[in-house]
């Protein structure tokens, strides 16, 4: 079984992923895999900077972030571009992780996929679980985490398809409101329930 794992910003996704780490269940981090592929001297990054220039790279040859952030962050063609060179890349990464796991005997894997929905990759997994908290908890998590303001903080959230949205296309929902023990017994009944065995 394959399981996708998303929330949105500040939901509590990545301690529900480390919470499943521990169980021993292996796992493709969408994230990790997005850092991976642009790493110094791959052909991702060698296209980033045949696209966008090299003044892109950073003079030990990796990626400047900021720099390339503040390109595309009010252009939707260059972004458009950029999800171009590197959403393949990722999607076949994944897939052979996923691959590489499940020729190791692996019966449960999870796929830690943030924009799940919003990749539109339900069909790389068979079930999907929404880690889930109020948009004032969000709020307040990031404000705390990440030092943002409040408009900030909210402007974040809201460029994110809404949790209820995702909720909804959910097999499961993780509520993540409360205490990590409280988290944890969800997912623990959840995991049983499913019976997702390692």
């Amino acid at each position: 079984m394959i399981i996708g794992l998303t929330g949105s910003i500040a939901t509590g996704k990545s301690t529900v992923s480390r919470m499943l780490k521990q169980k021993g269940y292996p796992i493709v981090d969408a994230d990790e895999i997005s850092r991976l592929v642009v790493e110094p001297g791959s052909p991702v990054l060698t296209s980033i900077a045949e696209t966008f220039g090299s003044d892109i790279l950073l003079p030990d040859g990796s990626l400047n972030r900021g720099k390339l952030g503040s390109l595309i962050f009010n252009d939707e063609e260059k972004r458009k571009k950029l999800n171009g060179i590197i959403h393949p890349a990722v999607r076949k990464e994944m897939l052979r992780q996923k691959e590489e796991w499940l020729e190791k005997g692996f019966n449960t894997i999870i796929m830690d996929i943030p924009l799940l929905f919003e990749s539109k990759l339900q069909s790389y997994v068979d079930k999907i679980i929404v880690v889930s908290a109020a948009p004032a908890v969000q709020r307040e998590r990031l404000i705390a985490r990440n030092g943002y303001s409040q408009d900030e903080a909210e402007a974040r959230i809201n460029s994110q398809l809404s949790i209820l949205e995702k909720e909804k296309c959910a097999d499961a929902v993780i509520d993540n409101n409360g205490s990590m023990e409280e988290t944890e017994n969800q997912l623990d009944e959840l995991l049983i329930k499913w019976n997702a065995v390692k």
